[in-house]
């Protein structure tokens, strides 16, 4: 089998030759190893290898999303702006939103040594603020939607892979406007009010999600953000008000239309399981095993496995900190438990990947043990 027939065949429930490999954001997202920037951590000799052995040897599935473009950007420039600068070889952005005389502002630093960005002041403090915020008309969140570079990508990958949308839901995008600490206070104690916000991200989302799911139809989607909502953050109660409520309506736009929708939550899984098996999801990434999660896969399989293509089982810090033998007992593991009896599918899959410049001689060699025990798989080879 090519490797997109794999992928294809997984998520529709069919036979495979062996299960599908696939390293998550390497090979996932699309770098550009020759930018000279010295905040692009992928143009470091150490990462040539990796980035090598993701495109030769997995299953690819490239992350894409359309191009966006502002309906209405002379209205939001009047009350928007962002200011970049460097210092002490960081980047910092801040972004300043003018709401009715009131100032809104966010802080954010890129460091050049690892790929992630701090928010070390988040938009929205408390409540006073989301009502700020929610008095802006929907209008100027409003995009206008190009599908043509996630055509060419997937043209481009071929055989290789498949090509996955990926979006944030409702809940990803409200949480994300505060910190951790203001974000569960107020989902917890204002909950009308953050119910509000939900539905004004919704009504867009909804909106955005039918245009892209009808001009391309049947492709595999990732939504992320409903682990905001898990355990210990909020309850499994909150979880189905937060989550449900407002993500599931995505999932249903998106299968009306021929596609496929995997959900991205970390963590515990536990208790919110029926939750996600409820909005009819095709996949769940990235099953984290005990004790970063709450659940083994085994028992994941046993009860969703039919309904679910479960992708991952593999924890990113055991990829960088575990021994090669070490790391290679517990991937057989998650090997043996994701295709037990039976099951929609199994992909094996890291929950993340490094963001630093260096990459171990020993992480490279487990990331090989992916592609080993995955090409090798049947009971008698592991």
């Amino acid at each position: 089998m090519t490797r997109r027939e794999r992928l294809l065949a997984t998520l529709q429930g069919r036979p495979v030759d062996r299960p599908a490999v696939n390293f998550y954001e390497i090979g996932g997202f699309l770098v550009d190893r020759a930018d000279p920037s010295p905040f692009n951590i992928y143009n470091a000799p150490d990462w040539q290898p990796l980035l090598d052995l993701a495109e030769k040897e997995t299953d690819l599935i490239r992350m894409v999303s359309p191009k966006r473009t502002r309906l209405h950007q002379d209205e939001w420039a009047r009350i928007h702006q962002t200011e970049c600068w460097l210092e002490n070889g960081s980047r910092f952005t801040r972004s300043i939103l003018k709401i009715g005389g009131k100032r809104l502002q966010s802080l954010s630093r890129r460091d050049p040594e690892v790929s992630t960005v701090w928010t070390l002041e988040p938009l929205l403090k408390g409540p006073e603020d989301l009502e700020l915020y929610l008095s802006l008309p929907n209008e100027l969140f409003s995009h206008s939607l190009d599908i043509s570079p996630m055509e060419e990508e997937e043209k481009a990958l071929g055989d290789q892979g498949l090509v996955m949308v990926d979006t944030a839901d409702p809940l990803c995008q409200a949480a994300s406007l505060f910190s951790m600490e203001d974000y569960t206070v107020v989902a917890m104690t204002e909950q009308t009010l953050f119910h509000a916000i939900l539905e004004k991200i919704a009504t867009l989302l909804w909106n955005e999600t039918e245009i892209i799911a009808r001009q391309f139809p049947g492709r595999l989607w990732r939504i992320y953000g409903p682990e905001y909502a898990s355990e210990p953050y909020l309850s499994p109660s909150l979880f189905e008000e937060y989550v449900v409520r407002y993500t599931g309506p995505m999932v249903r736009i998106i299968q009306k239309f021929g596609g496929y929708v995997r959900i991205h939550c970390h963590g515990r899984l536990k208790n919110i399981l029926p939750h996600i098996a409820a909005m009819r999801a095709d996949g769940l990434d990235p099953i984290e095993p005990p004790p970063q999660g709450d659940i083994e896969l085994i028992e994941v399989r046993r009860k969703y496995g039919k309904q679910m293509v479960l992708f991952g089982n593999i924890e990113a810090s055991d990829l960088e900190n575990l021994s090669p033998p070490a790391f290679a007992a517990k991937a057989r593991k998650a090997v043996l438990e994701g295709t037990a009896g039976e099951g929609r599918g199994f992909v094996l899959m890291p929950s993340a990947a490094p963001y630093g410049r260096r990459i171990s001689s020993s992480t490279l060699e487990n990331y090989r043990t992916l592609i080993r025990l995955a090409h090798s798989a049947g009971r008698e080879a592991l």
